[in-house]
């Protein structure tokens, strides 16, 4: 299993709790045995696990694409085409080969999640880009990352039935304080992200 960034206390939210997150999520996922339905609704989602996947690893690219450019965009995204394979399915740049299987979806999300955590390791801390909630720096499209990672894989791992270990309470503390300031302190870190 992935070892946690365990440092007490808040504190950023980094490029290796990325790995950390996206690393648990992989490993999860290549438990699943070959009979599992990935086109199963992940938990109350209206996707599937497969689709539910491919959106995090969308994310994931997605967050890192937006710290690349010299001069990032401050009032829109990095102008990639967005589709949906189906009505009602999430509006994707990245998607899986599904004819290299499970396999090749969690490789996908894998290599997204590196892309993201290299991002975070170069960008300066005063770099700002855009994102539908405002602007955010490096640390901040780390904490997104890792949030996205997290509960989705709630959702699919409900989806699968499969077992989803509740994740490191420091690293859920350290995306609270850095997204959600004034969620309530003194709670069980986990429970209180989700």
């Amino acid at each position: 299993m992935p070892e946690a960034n365990r440092s007490s206390g808040p504190g950023p939210v980094t490029a290796d709790d990325v790995l950390y997150a996206v690393r648990l999520a992989a490993a999860a996922l290549r438990s699943v045995g070959t009979a599992a339905d990935w086109d199963a609704d992940a938990g109350s989602l209206e996707w599937s696990c497969w689709e539910t996947v491919e959106h995090l690893a969308d994310d994931l690219f997605a967050y890192a694409a937006q710290l690349g450019p010299e001069k990032p965009q401050l009032d829109t995204e990095v102008p990639f085409v967005w589709r949906a394979e189906r009505s009602g399915a999430p509006a994707n740049v990245i998607f899986a080969d599904r004819g290299a299987g499970p396999a090749g979806l969690v490789q996908v999300l894998d290599a997204c999640g590196g892309l993201l955590a290299a991002m975070v390791r170069v960008t300066p801390a005063t770099v700002r880009s855009h994102h539908g909630f405002g602007l955010s720096d490096a640390e901040g499209f780390a904490a997104m990352g890792v949030v996205e990672t997290l509960v989705h894989m709630y959702d699919v791992a409900e989806g699968l039935g499969i077992g989803w270990e509740e994740p490191d309470a420091g690293l859920c503390d350290r995306v609270l304080v850095r997204l959600f300031p004034d969620a309530p302190a003194g709670t069980d870190r986990w429970p209180t992200l989700l």
